[in-house]
């Protein structure tokens, strides 16, 4: 049976790499908030978070940074992103209060184009997935998974280069989980015009093996429901009426006895909605309900 996903509906409009966190018990949402964001008061792009439950915004941190992803280890929150589209720096950031924030060089890889960031914990290491669009011989077909490993969040170390997914087609990666040995990569798959959100796992990086239940997300009706009851009319009748052929960036967090879920759907051209969803149970659950063991399985 397919892991059930309760889609929730939009919640705003031109809000796409956004991830769920608890932070000192309170779930947070991270956001990278563009600057073209019809709430974005400065010109530039930044990152904040915003607490699920009251709406209330911590300041904002890393202006003029992308694609931004955020881990919580120990009452410290850590956020990966680049300083441009395409570059060739990953930026780490890291503040235990959310106001005060420290910043470091995580990644430079000159000639590299560096796009969508994620952390898990593994065992006793930190894994970093990290999306690439150049050069050909890394990337392959763009964009791909390459990883990088550290023991303490804060220097980081590439893994060997057969270490990647996938080079011989789009599959475009977004978030990495771990759990009972095996990484979960969370990627977008073109599909004749259309683009699905699908799950592969490894036990070493290298060797993957795709779910015989793909696709995790892809575009539907419940796409267009509202969740925010505060979007406006004319955010209404965009949301009504805008091409979907995309369900993409996902990512997730448990909370309250359920796995908190959001999603950007739209045209994949840049007129994009970030979208809620949930699952009942845990994140294991969900991870391993998509291999299940009397199934023969694709590699």
């Amino acid at each position: 049976m397919r892991p059930q996903i309760r889609k929730l509906g939009t919640i705003d409009c031109d809000l796409v790499e956004t991830n769920p966190v608890v932070f000192r018990g309170r779930l947070l949402r991270f956001e990278y908030v563009r600057h073209n964001y019809a709430g974005n008061r400065f010109g530039t792009s930044y990152f904040r978070f915003v607490d699920v439950e009251t709406g209330d915004c911590t300041p904002e941190f890393a202006p003029g940074y992308h694609l931004g992803c955020a881990f919580i280890d120990r009452d410290v929150a850590f956020v990966t992103g680049v300083e441009k589209w395409d570059g060739q720096y990953i930026e780490l950031f890291f503040s235990d209060d959310l106001v005060h924030w420290h910043q470091r060089p995580a990644l430079h890889l000159p000639g590299h184009g560096l796009f969508n960031t994620s952390i898990c914990r593994a065992a006793n290491r930190f894994v970093l997935m990290f999306e690439v669009g150049r050069p050909p011989e890394v990337a392959g077909v763009p964009f791909t998974a390459r990883f990088a490993t550290s023991d303490d969040l804060l220097h980081w170390e590439l893994t060997p280069e057969a270490c990647t997914y996938a080079k011989d087609r789009y599959t475009a990666p977004h978030c990495l989980r771990y759990a009972n040995r095996y990484f979960y990569d969370f990627y977008l798959e073109a599909r004749g015009g259309e683009y699905e959100q699908c799950v592969v796992r490894s036990r070493d990086l290298v060797r993957w093996e795709s779910s015989p239940l793909n696709p995790v997300l892809k575009a539907s009706a419940e796409d267009r429901l509202i969740a925010n009851p505060k979007l406006t009319a004319e955010q209404r009748q965009r949301i009504a009426t805008a091409v979907n052929v995309n369900n993409s960036d996902i990512d997730f967090c448990e909370y309250g006895g359920r796995l908190v879920i959001y999603y950007s759907w739209g045209n994949q051209q840049g007129v994009e909605h970030l979208a809620a969803a949930e699952y009942d149970g845990t994140e294991v659950e969900f991870l391993e309900s998509w291999f299940p063991r009397n199934r023969k399985r694709k590699r």
